[in-house]
């Protein structure tokens, strides 16, 4: 006989943990699958930047905010460690700077322009050559990535008693019985197929029509950085204003990406914005580029950490840039919907997609959605 459970979730990424925490939250039995033998994609590899400041004004923002406070509870808790850090934007061209001031003037964001000595002091690392000031937001949270998932997935186990079957491929699931490839079977009220950048395995029909592209980036580890050099807040440059939605609705956006594309145009081609981080071990996590559908290759390029690096190095002054650490990710990404969502039978959805925004956006985005299922 198959065990049966109130809620099964395939997928032990981000997004299947917060939708575990969401069922939980609400006293429903989980039982949560995933083929490896912990988080091992697009969870683990990315800044761990809790990132409200990118998500453009109105419910997407809100729902970052919700994802921002859940968060915080995962700290009080003692679940994972959760730095409130703030972001910075720095300018060093007049474009960059005006669009800074236009957007804080829109009032949609919790932001404030500032000086170059208010920059500097918030962003000690940051070049002082050509610098103009910046944009700070204090809503933004660092998380260990590569460890946050397993924090959460323990907690979950211990506290919650969500049972885990980990090193298991599912290979189908109808009428809310799942079924994996040696055999085994469970049934669940609800099933959510959290499946993240595979959309071949479970309802590869469905993934197919969804409008879901694939994103492939490049990001590096610099080396634990002398005990002197202290960079709490993240940091992103002018190439970010033109990467995220919140900036999208500013005019001034135009005359910028227009600069970029004449004077940089591999930065186009490799969708490449540079932001960095500091880890408590003094290591900066440094990224990244951005390459799509068919343009993605097993194959990392050289020349993309080239750029990354040489952006990096126009604003930041780091004093060791020894890299000893490169890796990649892939993430499904939809072009228009914060994450995409469907029910391909009853009780049974799929939900895929948030992009480059897991960290920030999943817990948020699983409330909005157990809001409306229970």
């Amino acid at each position: 006989m198959s065990a049966k459970f109130d809620v099964a979730i395939v997928g032990a990424g981000i997004v299947g943990l917060a939708h575990a925490w969401m069922a939980v939250r609400r006293g429903l039995s989980v039982v949560l699958f995933d083929r490896s033998p912990q988080a091992e994609g697009a969870t683990v590899r990315n800044f761990g930047m809790v990132w409200p400041i990118g998500q453009s004004a109105g419910v997407r923002y809100a729902t970052a905010m919700v994802s921002r406070k859940l968060w915080l509870e995962l700290q009080a808790a003692k679940v994972t460690h959760v730095d409130e850090c703030g972001a910075v934007h720095l300018a060093h061209h007049p474009d960059e700077l005006a669009l800074l001031e236009e957007f804080a003037g829109g009032a949609t964001h919790d932001c404030q322009i500032l000086s170059v000595a208010e920059t500097l002091q918030r962003a000690p690392v940051a070049n002082p050559n050509g610098l103009l000031g910046g944009l700070w937001s204090p809503t933004e949270l660092r998380v260990d990535p590569r460890r946050a998932a397993a924090n959460i997935t323990n907690w979950l186990v211990e506290v919650h008693n969500v049972q885990t079957v980990f090193s298991t491929q599912i290979n189908s699931v109808a009428n809310r019985t799942i079924l994996a490839a040696d055999g085994r079977q469970w049934r669940a009220e609800r099933v959510v197929v959290c499946s993240g950048s595979d959309l071949q395995t479970l309802y590869p029909s469905v993934l197919a029509e969804s409008g879901l592209k694939l994103c492939k980036l490049q990001m590096l580890r610099a080396a634990a950085q002398p005990s002197t050099v202290q960079q709490f807040a993240h940091l992103a440059s002018g190439l970010t204003l033109r990467h995220y939605a919140s900036f999208e609705h500013c005019p001034s956006l135009v005359k910028l990406k227009r600069r970029f594309a004449q004077q940089a145009p591999e930065l186009d081609r490799y969708g490449i914005h540079v932001m960095a981080t500091q880890s408590a071990n003094g290591e900066f996590i440094l990224g990244d580029s951005h390459e799509y559908g068919t343009d993605i290759s097993p194959f990392d390029k050289q020349r993309i950490d080239d750029l990354i690096l040489q952006e990096l190095q126009k604003i930041l002054q780091l004093p060791n840039w020894r890299i000893q650490e490169r890796w990649h990710g892939v993430y499904a990404k939809h072009p228009d919907l914060a994450i995409f969502e469907s029910e391909p039978e009853p009780q049974v959805h799929v939900s895929v997609g948030p992009g480059g925004a897991g960290m920030t956006m999943s817990f948020g985005l699983a409330d909005l959605m157990w809001n409306q299922w229970v």
